[in-house]
């Protein structure tokens, strides 16, 4: 395909449409540019445009699952003796106040640790408190049940008495907790609040054992087995799993000003920047990212204990100071830490790399200030994406908290040999040792990971629309310039939207759909490469080992080059309303024809653009770690287990807002020099309608000129 003035481009963006082409337009007043990108459009693409409304049909009835089945309690509280939830209102007995779960029997937590048991723990008896109970310095404590049946105390009352009524036991009562068959039992350990369940030191009272064998208790297992039973449960990897999404409820506010309100301002003060301070915008971008890299990183030694004395614990509350407990939270931390370290190496390795480049961005960037300047509309357009993104933001994690937590209380079903005294029926019960467990079924993470993709998908859509948009408006800034300029300011941008819901939201919806589904195609084979690695035959073969790296090599590549053409495609889309596969045919065409042009500029800006949006997403990411760090959510109810995912959403996010903001300047640099390009092509290699500041940045001779003198 040839690329002239009688191409197929021709008599579309062509300063001069043919007459077809004109008469193929409908409206009278066809506005800036728009007797140029304005042509005979139709809809393209629509079937795709039909799945999306799907999609988003099927979106609601996913959410409305989780909305119905779910209850966040479950991701921070355990279950009780009863199937009820520590600190819901709606258990019996009401239990808003009583957030901790403690195993009263302390035998039954020891054998739950033997391999030849067949008691688990979920199965040991386990009940709501307020706090961990303590043994006595100079006597016994003991934990009873609920009152209920001939106990005659009321719930504030049993409180009240630290859970202890073994004095109003009847004799047979007493026979039966000395046997740890309850009601009552002893307190003989002490145990910390560790993320809501008491975890037991090993670490037996001698004054209580004495005082629990003089009034002829049974034999109470001592073992260091007792602590590392429920610490392994603790830190299984689906309960951390279920507490980092339940910080994301917790950090509800980090997450509104850190990844919303603080990268909305920041973003729109870079634009501004942008538009009156671009000549040292370069410069100040590169410094800011690597002093946020720097402090970011020191930030997560801190919580992880490698600097200071602030690291995270993973005790509510107050703890022992002889007592340390680790989490695989801290564990995370360090990875990150080291993550981050690697991080700022190469940072300060590319600002070097880049420094003597520094010029040429400022050229590109004030390309960009230059359309920004007369389609002034651009500056607060992204505002109106960032607010549906918002409002899907909010929706999308309100579900992922209901999705999470949408599995079913059911009792277990066990074979073990245990008994149990009912204070309702008056008599020792052996008919349910069984204890209770929350149920997922396979169908719930199916519905975990369609919503994980629908995030994706509808992340991308939206950005493309406003790119397309951005897109549309430049292009028509670029082909009209010297006509009709009083109307460019804001008309451009609402004929742009007009066209892309009109016309071309089925293409936005294909190029979104294309790389969402390459992203996941990545992430399953990164979590299939991640389980075959603990298979002996996959770790001994080095081939196994190539293959897999060569494919995540590979898939990698093609997400970054559809990135690439979807971004160009937009513009093509915007331009000349084609569908997207024919857009990006174009594009791709128009760029290959001008790789040395383009590449020389495009690349250097696109870099230090990247870096921008790194800073406002770092900078976020500071802030939230600020925020997390105060006593709200270092004790308390509002505690989080570990800053990591707040802080790693409140980076996303950001990151996500300040693509949308950025957006402005990419596509106005990208559509300024494709329509360079095509310009160029149809005058003989001379562009005619290009401003004289993108004729200085793209002309070969002036940028080899540029280059040879130096910065």
């Amino acid at each position: 395909m040839v690329l002239g003035g009688g191409g197929p481009l021709g008599s579309i963006i062509g300063r001069y449409p043919s007459a077809a082409a004109a008469a193929g337009d409908d409206e009278q007043d066809p506005g800036p540019g728009g007797g140029v990108i304005r042509h005979d459009r139709k809809c393209r693409d629509w079937p795709f445009l039909f799945l999306f409304a799907a999609f988003w049909v099927a979106m609601i009835v996913n959410s409305s699952f989780g909305f119905n089945r779910g209850n966040p309690l479950r991701l921070t509280y355990g279950l009780d003796y009863k199937g009820n939830i520590c600190g819901s209102r709606h258990g019996d007995p009401d239990l808003r106040e009583l957030d901790v779960r403690y195993w009263v029997n302390p035998n039954q937590v020891y054998q739950s640790g033997l391999k030849t048991s067949h008691i688990d723990l979920p199965d040991a008896k386990a009940i709501c408190l307020m706090e961990c109970p303590l043994p006595a310095e100079d006597g016994l404590n003991f934990v009873c049940d609920y009152p209920e049946g001939d106990i005659r105390l009321s719930v504030d009352d049993w409180i009240d008495r630290d859970y202890d009524y073994f004095e109003y036991l009847t004799p047979d009562m007493r026979n039966s907790s000395l046997q740890l068959q309850g009601p009552c039992y002893p307190v003989i350990f002490p145990s910390v609040n560790v993320y809501w369940s008491c975890q037991f030191i090993a670490r037996a009272s001698n004054a209580s054992l004495k005082h629990w064998k003089a009034m002829g208790g049974v034999s109470i297992d001592e073992n260091m087995l007792i602590d590392k039973t429920i610490h392994d449960a603790i830190n299984s990897k689906s309960a951390v799993m279920k507490r980092y999404v339940a910080d994301i409820g917790k950090s509800w506010p980090v997450l509104i000003l850190c990844g919303g309100l603080l990268p909305l301002f920041l973003s729109v003060i870079w634009l501004l920047m942008i538009r009156f301070f671009v000549a040292g915008m370069s410069w100040i971008t590169v410094v800011v990212f690597n002093a946020l890299v720097i402090s970011v990183t020191m930030f997560f030694y801190i919580k992880a204990g490698w600097i200071g004395h602030d690291p995270l614990t993973v005790v509510i509350g107050e703890s022992d100071p002889y007592v340390s407990i680790g989490g695989r939270e801290i564990n995370h931390l360090h990875a990150a830490s080291v993550l981050m370290t690697v991080i700022m190496i190469l940072a300060f390795l590319t600002s070097i790399a880049i420094a003597r480049r520094i010029m040429i961005a400022t050229s590109v960037l004030k390309v960009a200030a230059k359309v920004i300047g007369k389609v002034q509309a651009l500056i607060i357009f992204p505002v109106v994406p960032y607010f549906i993104l918002a409002i899907f933001y909010m929706f999308w994690f309100s579900a992922t908290l209901h999705l999470f937590s949408a599995g079913q209380v059911i009792r277990n079903d066990c074979n073990n040999d245990c008994c149990s005294y009912d204070l309702k029926l008056g008599k020792v019960n052996c008919d349910s040792c069984c204890g209770y467990s929350i149920h997922y079924t396979p169908h719930i993470g199916i519905a975990i990971l369609f919503h994980f993709f629908g995030c994706y998908w509808a992340t991308q859509f939206f950005i493309g629309c406003s790119s397309t948009i951005i897109a549309g408006s430049v292009a028509s800034y670029y082909w009209a310039r010297g006509e009709i300029s009083h109307d460019i300011p804001f008309h451009t941008v609402v004929s742009s939207l007009k066209r892309l819901l009109r016309y071309s939201l089925g293409s936005v919806a294909l190029g979104s759909l294309i790389v969402s589904i390459v992203e996941w195609v990545r992430f399953i084979l990164e979590s299939l490469r991640r389980r075959l690695k603990f298979v002996n035959s996959a770790r001994e073969s080095r081939f196994g080992k190539t293959v897999s790296s060569s494919s995540q090599c590979c898939l990698g590549c093609i997400d970054w080059t559809l990135k690439s053409v979807n971004r160009n495609a937009y513009v093509m889309i915007a331009i000349t309303g084609k569908g997207f596969c024919k857009a990006s045919e174009l594009a791709t065409e128009l760029i290959m024809n001008n790789i040395l042009r383009i590449g020389k500029v495009n690349v250097i800006g696109d870099v230090i653009l990247l870096l921008g949006k790194l800073c406002v997403s770092l900078l976020c990411a500071l802030f939230a770690f600020l925020m997390l760090d105060k006593h709200k959510y270092r004790s308390g109810h509002n505690k989080i287990s570990s800053p990591l995912v707040p802080v790693l959403l409140s980076w996303a996010l950001g990151y996500i807002v300040a693509k949308l903001f950025f957006a402005v300047v990419e596509m106005s640099i990208d559509t300024m020099v494709l329509s360079f390009c095509q310009d160029s092509e149809e005058h003989q290699g001379s562009a005619q309608y290009a401003p004289r500041l993108l004729i200085e940045t793209l002309d070969e001779e002036s940028e080899l000129r540029r280059l040879t003198q130096g910065p």
